[in-house]
């Protein structure tokens, strides 16, 4: 798929775990910046794997890489070395995890933060101020600004979640990594969530992975099908969900399998 305006951009990406098992296998893909992009598939089909290959979260599995994942400025991220990887995670790629994960015994302010501290660079700002920022671009300020100082984990699920998002997002990456965000979330968390990703994509390139195939159409401008570990198809997301070129995306599309 041809898209003019980059962010990021797959080159024969592949994933293998130590066992010798491809997780993802030569996926070349280019991301549009600004955009959302909703990787669907069904389960154990590589796309969280892929999503963790990006960021070289696999690493902490022992996984190995072959391919290139491009940023916008020419990095490579599989070229990085520790150091590197850890200004890039902190900086340019964030990630939100299927579950809520608030960090246990810290505040609300001291978890959101938190990416602040980890930052090898300078800080340049009040901790208050951009974490403030953060809450609200995650649409969660109005509800624990009188609560900083709270322990993050007695927020509900739904409140994690954003939380999460606002944690991820306090240093302003370019990218937005979102692995099944709402897939433990209730039907109102799930629609502030989604919202959310909308509002977030003016400021940030996003990716979702999703098993819901309406939440795919309505938060995101393309999509991709993956399946046993290779990409199937990917277009616009109207294209993929009204006219799939691959028999094997319209078949999972209806519910053939999953």
């Amino acid at each position: 798929m041809k898209i003019e305006n980059k962010a990021i951009e797959t080159f024969d990406f592949s994933v293998k775990y130590p066992n010798g098992v491809l997780g993802c296998d030569s996926i070349s893909m280019p991301f549009a910046a600004n955009e959302v992009t909703a990787i669907i598939g069904p389960s154990g089909c590589g796309k969280s794997t892929f999503l963790k290959g990006m960021n070289r979260l696999s690493d902490e599995f022992n996984c190995t890489y072959q391919g290139s994942v491009i940023m916008k400025n020419g990095t490579d991220v599989m070229n990085l070395d520790p150091y590197e990887l850890c200004l890039l995670r902190g900086n340019k790629i964030g990630y939100v995890m299927q579950k809520p994960v608030p960090f246990s015994g810290k505040t609300i302010l001291q978890d959101v933060s938190m990416p602040l501290r980890a930052n090898m660079e300078p800080d340049g700002g009040n901790v208050y101020d951009k974490v403030k920022s953060a809450l609200e671009k995650a649409a969660l300020w109005d509800e624990v600004h009188d609560r900083l100082n709270d322990l993050s984990t007695s927020l509900s699920g739904g409140q994690q979640q954003r939380l999460c998002i606002a944690r991820a997002i306090i240093n302003a990456p370019e990218i937005l990594l979102l692995d099944e965000p709402c897939s433990s979330l209730d039907p109102k968390s799930t629609q502030l969530v989604e919202n959310l990703i909308l509002e977030l994509a003016s400021d940030h390139t996003i990716m979702i992975v999703t098993h819901n195939m309406q939440q795919a159409q309505r938060v995101a401008q393309r999509t991709a099908f993956f399946y046993e570990g290779k990409l199937i198809e990917y277009d616009f997301t109207n294209a993929i969900f009204n006219n799939p070129s691959d028999e094997l995306t319209g078949d999972y599309i209806v519910g053939k399998f999953s």
